[in-house]
């Protein structure tokens, strides 16, 4: 009865076992996916707002560079910026690169939007106006910045694109799928444990009448044991 007692209860705390241990991973998951929602902004927006920082800060350089070069940046400035002609000046092409900046992190950092349609006004602004000023301007006629900042505000525009259209959108749904697909099966999951087991899944038959006696009678005759142990 004791050996039955003692073998009931360790089932149970195998049972027990085995579904805390199946249901640890999935609360690991849950807890992780948990303090990554905590943050203030996904690993893969953040490296796309680090790509469209770039982006301001790379054609800023380039312009302060064509300023420097075509002399000096006070000079440049006031025919640029001051007395701004559409068909000579890289000053729009730096207020292009502000827009693109300005919009994309208001709406992507501060706003943290899941929807395509800021990048695609972005881009088509900048090809558009781009393309337009290429062929009325005489940028083509300065020289390597002529063609070096269209060019690089031209695909840097695009690069946002599709980093943001393939990359941070795609991997936030996937991100979200798998996180509801976590908090679905925890809720499935106590319907699935094991219950508790009871007494008669480990029952033991008792030792029959029969087999006692022959036991008892071999323990006081020895000699007849011995005999059947030989036969």
């Amino acid at each position: 009865m004791e050996s039955r007692c003692s073998s009931s209860a360790d089932s149970r705390l195998t049972a027990r076992g085995l579904a805390s241990i199946n249901t640890t991973p999935i609360c690991a998951r849950v807890e992780s996916y948990e303090a990554g929602e905590k943050k203030c902004i996904s690993d893969v927006r953040r490296t796309f707002c680090l790509f469209v920082t770039f982006d301001l800060l790379f054609i800023t350089l380039l312009w302060i560079i064509e300023l420097n070069l075509n002399g000096g940046i006070e000079k440049q400035l006031n025919i640029e910026v001051l007395h701004y002609n559409y068909r000579d000046s890289f000053f729009d092409i730096f207020l292009l690169a502000v827009f693109r900046f300005a919009t994309l992190i208001l709406a992507y950092a501060v706003c943290k939007l899941r929807h395509w349609w800021a990048i695609a006004i972005t881009t088509a602004v900048s090809c558009a106006f781009l393309i337009v000023k290429v062929i009325l301007s005489k940028l083509l006629s300065q020289g390597a910045f002529g063609y070096l900042l269209p060019i690089v505000s031209f695909v840097l525009a695009w690069i946002e694109t599709w980093l943001l259209d393939f990359k941070v959108l795609p991997q936030e749904n996937e991100d979200e799928n798998r996180y509801l697909s976590i908090m679905d099966a925890t809720e499935r999951a106590p319907l699935m444990g094991p219950g508790p087991l009871s007494d008669g899944q480990f029952y033991s038959p008792p030792e029959s009448v029969a087999d006692s006696d022959e036991e008892l009678d071999d323990k006081h005759d020895p000699e007849k044991g011995l005999i059947q142990q030989v036969t």
